[in-house]
């Protein structure tokens, strides 16, 4: 086949994907490995934009103390740009809850940027159903459940509807931490949900119920001076057609991830991150968020 034929995406994400292949290989000169979860978008514990079965740390019986994030996404010149902040406990090292409120700064475009407006507000809860090498097996994964509701969401077809929305997720996740690759270790999730949200309440909802797939694979390694570095990528699938827009198609989102956490002393960790995001739904319709640029910092108190 001539690779002229082959879609420009797909190349995309095969050039992408040998360079996080190769960048595995060059950090893998650094010594013992560290095991690192901290907030993800939404404010759960996970990667950048999906969940891991682990919940943030808790002393036993007690409440954790909290533990807050700011993430920062430029999603382009029609969508916008959008600054999160989170707040999420724990308890009895089995639950996580908390809290996001999303504020939204609108784009530039005159005909779709309108569609997008000030932010919404997410509440998130996650439980552990199964703890990793449960029973005494080293293979066993972490399984927990978990949700995400979303109010005053009037993306797209709320704005089109001049009304508030709520959209939510229902998932399933089970994560796994492989230390045995010396020097490094190797973080395996997956899981599916149920959603009635687009780009996980970014492109406002979805025009019903879908059931969809996440998964995310991560390598961990010590770097310089006892630092952590992790290196990720993600997937997740997105119901096919927002509301109001039958004829738009959402497409799988990839992220690129890169999260440093400075010291062993210091519950800190700051993220990096590139979100292939939606370009062309429809015919004449380009929402220019192919790369999308992002940066996260949370911090555990």
């Amino acid at each position: 086949m001539n690779s002229s034929s082959v879609p420009i995406n797909f190349r995309w994400h095969i050039l992408r994907l040998r360079i996080f292949l190769l960048s595995i290989v060059c950090f893998a000169l650094f010594g013992p490995t560290a095991h690192a979860q901290q907030l993800g978008w939404e404010g759960e514990t996970g990667v950048f934009v999906t969940p891991l079965a682990y919940t943030v740390a808790t002393p036993e019986c007690k409440f954790a103390p909290p533990v807050i994030a700011y993430h920062f996404l430029n999603a382009g010149s029609v969508i916008g740009r959008f600054n999160q902040l989170s707040i999420t406990s724990g308890f009895a090292k089995r639950v996580e809850f908390g809290y996001t409120r999303t504020i939204h700064e609108g784009g530039s475009d005159a005909t779709l940027s309108p569609l997008w407006t000030e932010g919404f507000n997410t509440f998130h809860a996650k439980g552990s159903l199964i703890p990793e090498n449960a029973w005494k097996k080293a293979w066993m994964p972490q399984v927990s459940t978990g949700f995400m509701l979303r109010t005053q969401v009037r993306n797209v077809g709320g704005q089109m509807q001049n009304k508030d929305t709520t959209n939510a997720d229902v998932y399933l996740v089970a994560t796994k931490t492989i230390t045995q690759l010396k020097p490094m270790s190797l973080i395996l999730s997956g899981g599916v949900q149920g959603t009635n949200a687009e780009l996980i309440g970014l492109g406002g909802n979805a025009s019903h119920w879908d059931p969809v797939g996440f998964g995310a694979a991560a390598v961990v390694f010590q770097g310089p001076a006892k630092s952590a570095i992790v290196l990720g990528v993600e997937m997740a699938q997105q119901p096919r057609h927002p509301d109001q827009l039958p004829n738009a198609v959402i497409r799988t989102v990839f992220v690129y991830a890169l999260r440093v956490i400075p010291s062993p002393r210091l519950k800190l960790n700051v993220d990096f991150g590139i979100l292939q995001g939606p370009g062309q739904i429809a015919t004449g319709v380009d929402l220019k968020a192919k790369d999308c640029q992002g940066v996260a910092i949370s911090y555990a108190f």
